[in-house]
């Protein structure tokens, strides 16, 4: 087979210029936002509005490798519940610097007139907010070797607030910062960290952050699995092309972002984005429903034998669970939602969720639990127990979670629990066995949630039953097939 070079067919690179730098290009980042830049391209015009990537991680070596090696661009392909696949190369990445490289490559960069929004997909684990406080962590190692007087950067907070600070000195209008992770209320987030890390080196800084620049909120929906093995091969049989790290998503993208830029932005709404004046209502819909509704199959999943998401979506017992916490638990907690259809939505995800052709896995939803459970879940259970609402099945998709931490499986089978809290999280929950409620006494990740009863009796009748009579039979008491 004669291999193609990646070449985008719709549109002329040459003359294109990075008025956006984007921390964290992963999976997502490639399917999602790079995605809507490149139809924006396709159109003709926007030519200031391609992407600059910068890697921060270790991890990121890779990126930069295949990204250098391709000139930035790459196959995305999406794929149906029928298997039918459609390719085709993104060539919106025109650039990418691997900061331990170069980082003041990075700042001069950043720093640039011409970089007009600095774009965050750093995971939900990647700002620093402590579980407890709700603070930003000032302590962390890294934070605080950002924060000694001429620190070369390492961290985004680093980075970004020392291109704020050049810009300021040069009289520059501060580019925007919008965050695109799975946080309620990123924006705002964003704008507490980076403002809080800026005060700490500089309060005049940190004052100016605060007034100038922007930090909109944005709901962002696509499900996008780590690329499988065999990705790479398939898209070469099925195109011709050669592409080192190809990224394979699903057919819905959804897109929601408050309009509050501070040097302009790309004509999103040309290519589907949803710009609003709030993004709230759209954002609780997605974190409540589909984030918090992957962790209900995460855990459960995994005791019951599945490694694949859609196998277990599939699953009747699965789908009644879901569907009796998204009904009744997580559903009263959302306000009204312009344009969706709640009931049609909920349906879809379940429908997303069994898309065999995407190879979501359930090791992926089971990652960096003490991230996710509290911004997805919680927040729900707190909601409901304030209004006297049923948890049942919230309560136990964090029972099954404490289940999950012991890191053996019903057959005595090991469990790889990745999370960055392993080592203090599942030595509690291996005392769970003769100290029920060992696992809550982490405040750092439930806050004070081991002190309302009306949580702790449903978990702790969920957690019994796991252990008691296994997941399967959990879930179907939960489903209402007992």
């Amino acid at each position: 087979m004669t291999h193609t070079t990646l070449s985008p067919s719709t549109y002329d690179r040459g003359g294109l210029t990075a008025g956006i730098v984007h921390f964290g290009v992963g999976g997502f980042h490639r399917a999602h936002q790079a995605m809507y830049i490149d139809r924006l391209l396709a159109q003709g015009g926007s030519k200031e509005w391609a992407i600059c990537g910068v890697g921060i991680l270790p991890g990121d070596r890779r990126m930069r490798d295949v990204l250098t090696a391709q000139d930035g661009q790459y196959t995305l392909s999406v794929v149906g519940p029928d298997g039918a696949w459609d390719t085709r190369v993104i060539g919106s990445i025109v650039d990418y610097l691997y900061a331990p490289d170069d980082p003041e490559a990075v700042l001069a960069k950043l720093a640039d007139p011409s970089t007009r929004i600095v774009s965050l997909t750093i995971t939900e684990g990647g700002y620093g907010i402590d579980a407890t406080t709700g603070e930003f962590d000032a302590a962390e190692p890294s934070v605080a070797a950002d924060l000694a007087p001429d620190a070369v950067p390492r961290t985004v907070f680093g980075f970004v607030v020392e291109a704020l600070a050049r810009r300021r000195a040069a009289g520059l209008a501060p580019f925007t910062v919008m965050s695109c992770d799975n946080i309620q209320g990123n924006g705002h987030v964003a704008q507490r960290v980076f403002g809080t890390f800026a005060r700490l080196r500089d309060p005049d800084l940190g004052d100016w952050i605060d007034r100038e620049v922007s930090f909109p909120n944005s709901m962002v929906d696509r499900i996008t699995p780590v690329t499988p093995p065999e990705a790479e091969r398939e898209v070469l049989r099925r195109t011709g092309i050669a592409d080192r790290w190809p990224v394979i998503t699903e057919p819905f993208t959804q897109w929601v972002l408050e309009d509050s830029f501070t040097m302009g932005r790309p004509a999103y709404e040309q290519v589907g984005v949803q710009v609003v004046e709030d993004v709230t209502p759209y954002e609780l819909m997605k974190l409540r429903l589909l984030n918090a509704s992957h962790q209900g199959i995460a855990y459960f999943g995994h005791l019951c034998g599945y490694r694949m998401v859609d196998e277990a979506a599939r699953d009747p017992l699965f789908d009644r669970f879901l569907m009796r916490y998204m009904d009744f638990e997580a559903t009263p907690t959302l306000r009204p939602v312009p344009g969706v259809d709640l009931d049609r939505y909920k349906r879809t995800l379940i429908e997303r969720f069994g898309n065999p052709a995407i190879g979501d896995t359930i090791a992926r939803l089971c990652a960096e639990s003490s991230d996710r459970i509290p911004k997805w879940v919680l927040p729900v259970i707190r909601e409901r127990l304030a209004a006297g609402g049923e948890i049942d099945c919230a309560a136990a998709i964090v029972a099954s979670w404490a289940r999950y931490a012991e890191g053996v499986d019903e057959q005595g089978q090991p469990i790889e629990v990745v999370d960055r809290l392993r080592d203090r999280l599942t030595p509690l929950a291996r005392r769970q066995r003769t100290d029920p409620t060992a696992f809550l006494c982490d405040r750092s990740v439930f806050g004070d949630l081991i002190d309302e009863p009306r949580f702790v009796r449903p978990y702790l009748a969920a957690l019994e039953s796991l252990h008691a009579k296994g997941a399967r039979a959990t879930l179907g008491d939960l489903a209402g097939q007992g």
